[in-house]
């Protein structure tokens, strides 16, 4: 049993924090929000009440926060925990965020004698109640190797990705692919549905020809799959914002490194459009707004 700090409770954290505890992990828990503080209690963690008491004397801390900013203000701020803890501690940052950030805090934590692990995810709301995440690591192959059980607690698929950051480039790189593919899929089902070919007919032949995909068979944009967004008003597993970050954050990287990444960006105009409206539905509904314009 390992004792864990767990920061950031949203809709994907709260749920991994209580899975830790399924895995007989001792969890102590803290979020901004305090209901969802009680939230993850109610699952058996240990509610918290500021940032150094949830990381102090921890064997691993994980935080799962929105964006770059916010893990620079936990981990590197003024008062951020690289500085505030007396002896070494264990983080593993599984946020999606830039690779700038990333790298800053793999930088400072081996600085200041601390393990660190860039550790994304991919799965949604879905994989993080049913633990079936996939882990995409980057960092050191030891501290990889330490850590892997405790991810495993969380997910179904963990990969060692590579150095520093390489977790955050293939999570960028998963999810450029999901984000055309989504829109791809959804235009087809569009074209099907104006020439009088029935969803359900596109799904069946598509998804034993060569159209297949994983946004096809598993997260159709069509309601034609159960417990599918789709199928549920597009409450969102996956929100679309989310997407617009994920896009914007590939589009960055490539732009940084002198790439260009044609269909991206226009995946990332695309859903830029729709959110400005849509951004917490799924991902998916994408394709109500493809309809329409």
């Amino acid at each position: 049993m390992a004792k864990i700090g767990f920061i950031g409770l949203g809709h994907m954290g709260n749920p991994m924090a209580r899975n830790l505890v399924k895995a007989h992990h001792e969890v102590h828990v803290f979020d901004l929000d305090r209901a969802a503080i009680e939230t993850a209690v109610r699952g058996g963690c240990i509610g918290a009440y500021s940032l150094l008491e949830v990381a102090s004397d921890k064997d691993f801390i994980i935080t799962m926060l929105p964006a770059g900013k916010h893990v620079r203000s936990v981990l590197l701020g003024e008062n951020g925990l690289l500085e505030q803890l007396k002896e070494p501690g264990f983080f593993i940052d599984c946020s999606t965020i830039d690779l700038t950030t990333t790298q800053d805090v793999h930088e400072a934590a081996t600085f200041k004698g601390h393990g660190i692990l860039d550790a994304p995810v991919s799965g949604g709301v879905a994989g993080a109640e049913k633990a079936t995440l996939t882990f995409m690591v980057g960092g050191l192959h030891d501290a990889f190797i330490k850590a892997q059980p405790i991810l495993a607690s969380m997910g179904k698929n963990v990969f060692h990705a590579g150095a520093a950051t390489h977790g955050q480039v293939a999570k960028m790189c998963n999810n450029l692919m999901l984000g055309i593919h989504m829109i791809g899929t959804s235009e087809a089902f569009i074209l099907a549905e104006k020439l009088g070919l029935a969803a359900s007919t596109l799904y069946e032949i598509a998804s034993a020809s060569s159209g297949q995909s994983w946004t096809l068979s598993r997260y159709c944009p069509a309601p034609v799959l159960p417990d599918t967004p789709a199928c549920n008003g597009y409450k969102a597993g996956f929100a679309a914002a989310m997407m617009l970050k994920d896009l914007n954050l590939a589009i960055e990287a490539a732009r940084n490194n002198d790439t260009t990444l044609p269909l991206t960006e226009k995946a990332g105009d695309l859903y830029d459009d729709f959110c400005r409206d849509s951004g917490a539905l799924d991902f998916s509904a994408i394709i109500e707004f493809l309809k329409v314009r």
